[in-house]
This record gives C-alpha cells, structure tokens and sequence, in this order.
C-alpha cells in the first residue's frame, strides 16, 4: 500500500487566513514555492560539487595553501595508530585539537561557521569536539560602521531612508554569516534586517574545496577519519551553508512553517513574516518578534513561564511539523526560540530548515514507534527506510551492535528502569550514531538535524522542565498524533505488520 502523501504547500497557502490578509506577501510566498524545488536541486549538486576532492589545477589555485594547512592541523588528531604519531616524539593530550581551533580561529566566516556547527553538535560527535569548538557559537566581528547601509543602499539603489523611517546603526547582534539590525518601516512596523557579508559566497566556495581537500587527505592517513567519514561530514556541511547563505531559502522556509503552523493550529508560536519587496539573496528584512531565549526565560517572565506546557508543546509541535508536513526547523538552540510575555514561543533564525517526502516521513514514523516500544531491530529498519543504512545489510547484526552499545553505557538504557534524562536520551542517540559510523553509514542531512532537534528539545527540558521524566512524554505524544492524525498514522502502522 503507498503511504499517504503530505499536504501541498501550495494549498496551504491558497486556504490560509493569515497570508489572504497579506496579498503582497502571498503572491511572493506562490513565486518562493514554485522555486524553491529547482533551487534546493542546484544547492545540492553544487554542494556535491565542492566536496568531492579534485587536484586541478584550477582547484589547486582556489585553494592555495588552505587544505594542506588544514590537513597537517585536524589529521594529527584523528589518528588512531600510535607508531604514526612519534615520527617526531609523541604528540601531547589536545595537540590536534589545539590545531585545528587555531585554524578555525584564523580561518573566517566559513570556519567559524563549522565550529558553530560542531559546537551545536552535542550527541552527534565525540564530546570533546563540541566542548573544544564552544566558543565559537559567541564568536563573530561585526561589519565596519557603515558597512551594512552601504551594502543595502547598493542592493536596493536607493537611500536608506526611503527603505525605512528609522534604523539602528548599531546591529543587534552579528554573525559569521551577516548582522542584523531593528528598523522601523514606514507604516509603522518593526522590523530586523539581516546583512550578508560581502564576497562570502566566493569565501565559502574556495573553503569548501579547500576542506574536501582536506577531509580526503586525512581520510588516507587515518583510520579513525574514515570511521567518522569526514568527506560525507564536508558535503553536509556545504548543503546547509549554501542555503543558509542566500537569504530567499529563509524566507521561504519562514513561509513554509507559519503556514504548517497555522494549518495544524498552533496558536502558541509566533513567526516572522518576510516583507516581500525587501527581500533579496543578500538583504532580508522580516517583522519582528518579542521574547527572549528560552534559557532566560524563567528570569524574565517568572510568572508566566509553566515548564510542562512548553515542554509538552515543544514536543508535539516540533514532531507535528515533520511528521504532518514533512519540514522543521533545523536549529532549535536557545538563541532561536525565545519565549515572550505571553508564556508562548517566538520562532527565529530559519536559514537551516529540514525537508522531507512521503516515503521519509513513514521511516521517521517506524523509528518513532521503535524507540517508544524499545524496538532496537525497528528503529534501524526505519533509519534504512530513510536511508541511512544500505539495503542489503544484515540488521538483526546492527541491532546487536547497538544493544552491546547501550549496555556498556548504561543497562538501564535497554530495561528503560529509572527516568530518561537529558544525559541518558544523548547516550541512546550517541550509541546510533556510533553504530552507524562504525559501519561506515552517513546520516542523511535531514536526520542529522531531526537528531539535533531531539537533543534540543532535551536541553530544553533540562532548563524548563527538570523534574519531567521524558519517557512520560512517550505515550501522550503518541496518542496526540493518533487522535489527530488516524487515517494517515494507520496506513503506516499497517505496512510495519
């Protein structure tokens, strides 16, 4: 039997409310999905392009001495034989990873961002990677003054104050990608707007090349680099950056997830809106929203703040989004969901969003269902069903690799005895992942950041929920989608009996 399809986009659009109220914004929203497809297409054959490791000589130009430096700096560290580390006496504890901070460090936009990423990596690599990369999620230097207007006056050919009636010179905060700035429109509205900075694309291509290069390099040198399969990690990385550089991929996955959001009723988050005449690859100016990050929210809003009721929605509506209307937004930290006055969510920052089909909305459903039932054999036939481990391959044998995994963390993990805690839920992702890696298999973009949500939503619980025992949060989940959602839920249960 087919699995059932997700609801269009563009019939959620033509029956929204909220868009028919902003007829400008709508017709914009039709042009962004209609080309949003194509250009998603592109970014991936590009990506692909970059991360495959040449020596041209055109390559080689573009590159210069990036990928050898970075080679020498992240290959030490990822060897695993001893005999090779004392060529010239042993390497001291941290030496690598001292390296490769340094070249991060004098790197740029494109490494800082790689460091942003591998420190909002908890659970997905070695613990040390993320403790090591942490200061770059702080890390970045603003735009000399001036800088931003020119580059908005230039894009829009015309002066700053006939764009906005107010605008804040000094940014609210800054990025490795851009800055943003609060402005004021015309009629009223608050506004941010959110500056690329200038000749990145460029920067991130010849980086891009420089660290498949790289990643190639140390996987020749190195057994543990093959393990972690770096090239697949670079090729990765290159999909999410290059949509996150051009500003219309945000804009568009802003539309895309008000419009799940309000066709699966979700009153209590508060998105966003593009204005759609300032909107280009390298200017967004949206509407802004109030809150404050969710890790200061009970200082702020004491009062309002119920731990459980946000817990619970964050939940289910995180899920809902994917498992109802195939994408999510990729980058749940604490910095891009906020919490206002109200006890509700603010949502921001939507330039990583995960997509997925039919076909990979029924696997997330399987592995859903084999982690709620404790079902090892299950949740890996969902993770083949999405992809991420060949057909062909033996799972019963997978299955037990992952018990023994879970047993030398922790027993309990497998008799689901005692609470299931931030700590332990990141060991029962971390010893997937290990499977996995160990075998050779590379997660598929969008699982890798469905897997960072789910650590999200732990840390989450963490600050605003301590005392909840996440494995209460199974059954009632479940029986939300059920009763929401039968008629699709039960022709996907039918195909795993």
């Amino acid at each position: 039997m087919p699995v059932p399809p997700l609801p269009g986009m563009t019939e959620l659009l033509e029956a929204s409310a909220s868009f028919a109220e902003r007829p400008g914004l709508r017709d914009q929203a039709r042009l962004w999905l209609a080309w949003g497809p194509p250009a998603r297409a592109r970014v991936r054959e590009e990506a692909d392009a970059l991360a495959r490791p040449s020596l041209r000589p055109r390559t080689l130009r573009a590159v210069g001495r990036t990928g050898a430096d970075l080679a020498r700096g992240v290959a030490p560290g990822l060897r695993d034989d001893a005999k090779r580390r004392v060529l010239d006496g042993p390497l001291e504890p941290g030496t690598a990873m001292k390296h490769a901070q340094e070249l991060v460090k004098a790197g740029g936009p494109t490494y800082i961002k790689l460091g942003q990423f591998i420190a909002t990596a908890q659970g997905l690599l070695p613990d040390e990677w993320v403790e090591a990369f942490g200061w770059c999620r702080d890390t970045a230097t603003p735009l000399p003054s001036g800088q931003a207007e020119e580059i908005i006056e230039d894009r829009f050919e015309v002066p700053l104050e006939a764009l906005f009636d107010t605008f804040d010179t000094e940014p609210i905060g800054a990025a490795s990608i851009g800055q943003v700035h609060a402005a004021t429109l015309h009629d009223g509205t608050d506004v941010v707007v959110k500056v690329r900075r200038p000749g990145l694309r460029d920067q991130f291509e010849r980086d891009l090349r420089a660290m498949a290069l790289a990643a190639a390099t140390a996987e020749r040198a190195s057994k543990s680099a093959r393990v972690a399969n770096l090239s697949g990690f670079v090729e990765l990385f290159a999909q999410m950056v290059l949509e996150e550089i051009d500003f219309r991929f945000e804009a568009m996955n802003q539309v895309e997830l008000a419009l799940a959001g309000e066709a699966a009723g979700h009153d209590f988050t508060v998105f966003p809106r593009p204005i759609p005449h300032l909107t280009t690859e390298d200017v967004f100016v949206m509407t802004r929203v109030d809150g404050v990050p969710y890790d200061q929210a009970l200082d702020t809003y004491p009062d309002v703040i119920d731990g459980e009721r946000l817990l619970n929605l964050a939940i289910t509506g995180t899920l809902e989004h994917m498992v109802a209307y195939g994408i999510f937004h990729g980058d749940m930290h604490a910095g891009n969901v906020l919490i206002n006055a109200q006890g509700d969510f603010s949502l921001i920052d939507f330039g990583i969003a995960g997509r997925i089909d039919a076909e990979q909305r029924a696997a997330v459903v399987k592995f859903l269902f084999g982690f709620g039932r404790n079902d090892n054999l299950l949740q890996l036939q969902g993770l083949q069903a999405f992809g991420a481990i060949p057909e062909g391959e033996d799972l019963p044998a997978l299955a037990a690799q992952l018990e023994a995994q879970l047993n030398a963390i922790d027993p309990t993990l497998l008799t689901r005895e005692g609470e299931l805690t931030v700590d332990r839920l990141g060991q029962a992702l971390g010893a997937i992942i290990g499977v996995l890696a160990h075998n050779g298999f590379q997660l598929p973009k969008e699982l890798v950041l469905f897997f960072k949500n789910l650590l999200y939503l732990n840390g989450f619980a963490a600050i605003l929920a301590p005392d909840t025992n996440l494995f209460d949060q199974i059954e009632p989940s479940f029986m939300y989608f059920v009763q929401r959602y039968p008629i699709e839920l039960g022709q996907i249960m039918n195909d795993m009996i």
